[in-house]
């Protein structure tokens, strides 16, 4: 079955199991307007390309690992966009969920995202349950303290906040998580994977600076403009966009060299190299030059 499709049918099947018992509709509407239509999808297709390169041999506790890593975005998502943090208006190119639904009702979908993320691994645990507990570990500790998206969303409210640490929570926490869930739901060593997932996630939150600082409005999903008018600490401040430009090849380069030798690292870096081709597409490049 094609990645894309093993995905979106493990979010449905996971968001109807938390509809099926009559929950309150604008919460559960919320929850879908925040998953669905989804972007990329770049974490989920990652965990579940690491676990086939690692053999695939539980592809259900795959999908729920992939269905739970994306539900923690989307959910990041939600947080993010609300007036206390970057105020958002819109998301995707149509309303974020709290333009949509009002804030109470934002904060509680991206909590139960949260909550449903780890009801979905557990949902998947009989598979290999020997799994379960290095499986749960890893995802918990891209999302919380100290070093996950949570922990990320701090370092905003700190003066002076480390660069590094701050993109390795913000954005490449769950990176990581997710090459490092790939390969335990297919029972492989997740250490071998971690580097892939440093270095693509730091690339994609470089990206986000660049895209951020230097792209049109009509040009992407998302307000531009942010990071500057809230002052974070971005590769563009630390950096220059020339230098930023160039921290990001830099880390696409790396992010395809840590692949370990495996039956899929072939398709892996072509995922990568297609991965890069969206973080920087040659317009980009060029404008930030």
């Amino acid at each position: 079955m094609d990645v894309a499709v093993r995905i979106e049918q493990a979010l449905e099947a996971a968001l109807s199991r938390a509809e099926s018992q009559n929950p309150p509709p604008k919460l559960a509407a919320a929850m879908r307007h925040a998953v669905f239509p989804g972007g990329a999808r770049v974490r989920p297709s990652l965990c579940l390309a690491v676990s086939e390169a690692c053999g695939g041999d539980a592809p259900v506790l795959a999908d729920a690992a992939a269905a739970a890593i994306e539900f923690l975005h989307c959910a990041s998502l939600v947080h993010d966009d609300l007036p206390c943090f970057d105020d958002a208006d819109t998301r995707r190119k149509r309303p974020s969920v709290h333009s949509a639904f009002g804030e109470p009702i934002a904060v509680l979908a991206g909590d139960a995202l949260i909550v449903l993320a780890f009801e979905t691994i557990v949902q998947a645990a009989h598979v290999a349950p020997q799994r379960l507990v290095a499986l749960h570990s890893t995802i918990t500790h891209g999302v919380g303290m100290p070093h996950g998206i949570v922990a990320g969303q701090a370092w905003e409210s700190e003066p002076n906040a480390p660069p590094e640490l701050y993109r390795r929570a913000k954005t490449g926490a769950l990176f990581v998580a997710a090459t490092m869930s790939g390969a335990i739901a297919a029972g492989a060593d997740p250490e071998a994977w971690r580097a892939l997932g440093e270095r693509l996630g730091e690339a994609y939150q470089v990206a986000d600076d660049l895209l951020d600082a230097i792209t049109r409005a009509e040009d992407t999903d998302k307000p531009v403009g942010r990071d500057a008018a809230l002052g974070r600490p971005t590769a563009i401040a630390e950096l220059g966009v020339a230098g930023a430009v160039q921290k990001l090849e830099s880390l696409i380069g790396a992010a395809a060299a840590a692949i370990p030798p495996c039956q899929g690292a072939g398709a892996l870096r072509e995922l990568v190299k297609t991965q890069a081709s969206r973080l920087a597409p040659k317009r980009l490049l060029r404008s930030a030059a």
